[in-house]
């Protein structure tokens, strides 16, 4: 965080005041790390003011104050040491980890959150409702290209919007909690304007989740859609695993999993990934009568690729005996059709894979097997990250 030596009391107030209303500037921010830094915040309960700094200077740089009561300062700049080392972190040992679930407030979006809350009551977790949204955005050719320019009549209006949206989605997880459809988890509902995959990602970056759950449109995606598409950049980008859940998917739950296919290609980290995949469904993340499918392709028969896969599967019983695991080696000369008929010819309810950081130019024009698998089938995915 920047200039969080910059402390400046309010001396506008009232002598009439309490010493815990008055205001200290905590830093100071663009617009967008000042909005993400206020929610931060809030999550913990401090009330946070931002000032416009140069009302008439929109554009100039750290230009949004971000302020809090003076009797909160040293508990927000305990937050902000957390969110810079969170290996360190000096939260509270019963402090729950977070859930973050984007949302694009769709007709698919209350099954998304019936799904990301059951994951959430499983794994201990309280649940973070986020939705990013664009005021103004051109579409040329097949890439998405948004204006920087601020129209605040328009970030009015469309706040104004957004807000009713949230409230309306609140209402109905309410509704759905109180009929037991979704479990009763702690949860909170955050909102900011900005390229949506980045705000995303700054947020993810922010207050570091477990995981994410977003949905995803399948198969049913256009070409139109491959390079733009904001739940294939987070799930390429982000540092923790994300949960991808295609809308026309007949995903019933996470209760309803029978069969889960492990896609590996033997990396260092296949080890440690699954193994903390493994301990969740041993502690109930899916029904108790999963079978697990270590999957490796290859374009002809590789002996020594069957060999490693059975040590993964005698590496994880050994540790895991409860699980019931099988092994596959997959061939033939195109991969997306051979994941595709293992996942038909055995009824896979969930497919997890590993993927590795991409430049731009090549998510764009090489894209990786996770980004060609989520445009390519209604199964739902669970995708780490091998850096």
């Amino acid at each position: 965080m920047k200039h969080l030596c910059n402390l400046e009391f309010d001396m506008s107030n009232s002598e009439g005041k309490f010493m815990e209303d008055r205001l200290v500037t905590l830093a100071t921010h663009t617009y967008e790390k000042a909005q993400i830094l206020r929610s931060v915040l809030e999550i913990y309960g401090i009330d946070v003011y931002v000032q416009d700094v140069n009302p008439l200077l929109p554009a100039m740089p750290f230009s949004y104050k971000v302020r809090v009561k003076e009797s909160d300062l040293q508990r927000a700049l305990s937050v902000i040491e957390n969110m810079k080392n969170s290996e360190q972190s000096s939260q509270e040992d019963d402090e729950k980890g977070i859930l973050l679930m984007p949302v694009d407030f769709s007709e698919y979006t209350i099954k998304l959150c019936e799904l990301g809350f059951q994951m959430a009551a499983v794994m201990g977790l309280r649940v973070i409702v986020y939705h990013a949204y664009t005021v103004q955005k051109t579409v040329m050719a097949t890439m998405e290209v948004y204006e920087t320019k601020r129209d605040e009549a328009n970030l009015k209006q469309m706040e104004a919007q957004v807000n009713e949206k949230m409230n309306h989605l609140r209402s109905l997880i309410e509704e759905e909690m109180a009929s037991n459809k979704i479990p009763r988890v702690e949860y909170c509902s955050m909102m900011h304007e900005g390229i949506p995959e980045e705000k995303i990602l700054d947020f993810a970056e922010a207050v570091k989740p477990v995981a994410i759950v977003m949905g995803t449109r399948g198969c049913s995606q256009k070409d139109l859609d491959l390079i733009g598409s904001v739940t294939a950049e987070v799930m390429e980008r982000a540092d923790v695993p994300v949960f991808t859940v295609p809308q026309n998917t007949h995903f019933m739950g996470l209760s309803g999993v029978r069969h889960l296919a492990c896609s590996t290609n033997f990396d260092d980290g296949d080890l440690e990934k699954y193994d903390k995949l493994f301990h969740y469904i041993s502690e109930g993340l899916f029904s108790s009568d999963v079978t697990i499918h270590f999957i490796h392709y290859e374009s002809k028969n590789d002996v020594w690729a069957l060999i490693k896969l059975k040590g993964l599967k005698a590496y994880f019983l050994e540790k895991y005996p409860m699980l019931t695991i099988d092994v596959h080696l997959l061939n033939g000369p195109d991969i997306l059709t051979a994941y595709d008929e293992f996942i038909k010819n055995n009824n896979v309810d969930v497919i997890s894979l590993t993927t590795h950081r991409r430049s731009l130019f090549t998510r764009m024009f090489n894209p990786s097997m996770a980004r060609k698998i989520v445009f390519h089938t209604n199964t739902p995915m669970i995708v780490f990250h091998a850096d």
